[in-house]
């Protein structure tokens, strides 16, 4: 039988692990929030904030990966309890992931030549905005444990590709049309592919609040397939110096 004692330990473990994950959710937003800034005001001190912030990030992770495994090997949870656990783990890897992208956001702004003549730039903040949008979201349905809105959330990528798409054709016609823009533009290019990675890990952590919910996954059910691309960051390593 299963002592009061054990599974009181067993709640405080739980909820330590969502308040980690909490926790995450919001220095991966503001990090987004301030690179993005940084980039539209040419804020290079904001920058160099939100860059060596992104410890703070790795730290956590760690953490929630102690605490998981801790959980796992003493309290062996069973069913639902055992999805959270297993959603926990996975959402930290991808809200470190955003925060990577962040930082690497930040570490362009003071690569951005002619700012104010450069038209792509313009397109950009509406591209970030709804990317931060999501990732803001896809926070408060983990928080509310919200299947529902985690599956509505996934649907707003196709916007943030959308916007890729766009940004790609208006860079490289600007290039073409002034070749000594070709150093920002590549610059540019970066920060919307940052951007639209940003938003595909929202997706990811769309699918495991649903995935802790009902149990199964959005694949299943019709929905988008993300997990693939979950780890796999080789066209764009998010840790690039």
């Amino acid at each position: 039988m299963i002592s009061e004692h054990t599974v009181k330990a067993f709640d405080e473990d739980i909820t330590r692990l969502r308040g980690l994950i909490t926790e995450m959710g919001g220095l991966a937003e503001t990090a987004l929030e301030g690179a993005l800034d940084a980039l539209i005001r040419g804020d290079e001190e904001l920058a160099e904030r939100i860059v060596a912030d992104d410890r703070k990030l790795d730290t956590l992770e760690s953490e929630v990966d102690r605490l998981a495994v801790k959980i796992i090997a003493l309290r062996a949870p069973m069913a639902d309890d055992l999805r959270e656990v297993v959603a926990a783990l996975k959402i930290s890897g991808v809200l470190e992931r955003i925060g990577d992208y962040a930082k690497n956001i930040a570490k362009r702004v003071g690569h951005i030549e002619g700012r104010t003549r450069f038209e792509p730039l313009t397109l950009l903040p509406a591209m970030g905005e709804v990317a931060a949008e999501m990732v803001h979201d896809v926070l408060d349905a983990f928080a509310a444990r919200d299947a529902a809105r985690a599956k509505e959330i996934i649907a707003r990528d196709d916007k943030v590709d959308a916007f890729y798409d766009s940004i790609f054709r208006n860079v490289v016609t600007h290039m073409v049309e002034n070749p000594q823009t070709i150093g920002t533009a590549a610059q540019m290019l970066f920060i919307a592919r940052n951007i639209e990675r940003i938003a595909d890990h929202a997706c990811n952590v769309a699918e495991q609040v649903y995935f802790a919910a009902p149990g199964n996954t959005l694949v299943e059910d019709g929905g988008h397939d993300h997990d693939a691309q979950m780890f796999d960051d080789r066209d764009n390593p998010p840790n690039e110096d």
